[in-house]
């Protein structure tokens, strides 16, 4: 019977980024947020589209491009819908795209706050002595590898660099500082539980 705990976690950022923009109201640098709402302008064919953010304090608007002088036909419907119904799903996507949001603003407040939702794969909580972490991503984060792990299985960071020390946990495909980035996609946490006197609790904590 497999000693290995495979467990697949999901995370997913709750605060999208801000960028910071000089608000002529607020008459400083403030920090936008995005409002969840489309504008959608048709002038013939062409369509351009937008996604509104607003000033933190004083809820001035500012919107960033998504669609520019398109024609629609080249638009899937599908699209068309989304936006003009302020699809939540289209909305939260473009809001976390703090890529295209650092190309058109350059300064943009990052956080790290997040859920992370947990199933099981493969093996018996009981049986374990290798706990493999999977990991999957609705949307990029900013928090540190092990900063996640450390909160989400209740131990220390420094036990965490010094169970890397000694090769009891190995981060693939990364490996070396990747605990110090943040996790991507695909990335798999191996961990070494054989001995640890508080195995069942940081099982217990993975999802298992």
């Amino acid at each position: 019977m497999s000693s290995i705990l495979r467990i697949r976690w999901v995370i997913a950022p709750k605060t999208a980024p801000r960028p910071l923009i000089n608000c002529n109201r607020c008459n400083g640098l403030k920090a936008y947020h995005s409002s969840g709402k489309f504008r959608v302008n048709a002038n013939g064919k062409r369509i351009d589209a937008w996604l509104i953010y607003r000033c933190v304090d004083c809820d001035n608007s500012r919107n960033f491009g998504i669609l520019e002088r398109c024609n629609r036909r080249d638009i899937a419907p599908a699209l068309l819908q989304a936006l003009a119904s302020n699809d939540p799903a289209l909305a939260r996507r473009h809001a976390f795209d703090v890529v295209a949001l650092r190309s058109r603003i350059g300064r943009v407040e990052e956080f790290s706050d997040v859920t992370v939702h947990k199933q099981r794969l493969d093996g018996k909580p009981e049986n374990t002595a290798t706990l493999d972490l999977q990991l999957g991503l609705e949307m990029p984060t900013a928090l540190r590898l092990d900063r996640l792990l450390a909160s989400e299985l209740g131990i220390s960071r420094s036990r965490l660099q010094a169970w890397e020390e000694k090769r009891l946990l190995v981060v693939g495909p990364d490996g070396a500082k990747a605990l110090r980035k943040p996790p991507r996609a695909g990335m798999v946490i191996r961990i070494e539980l054989v001995g640890e006197s508080d195995r069942e609790v940081i099982i217990s904590a993975a999802g298992g």
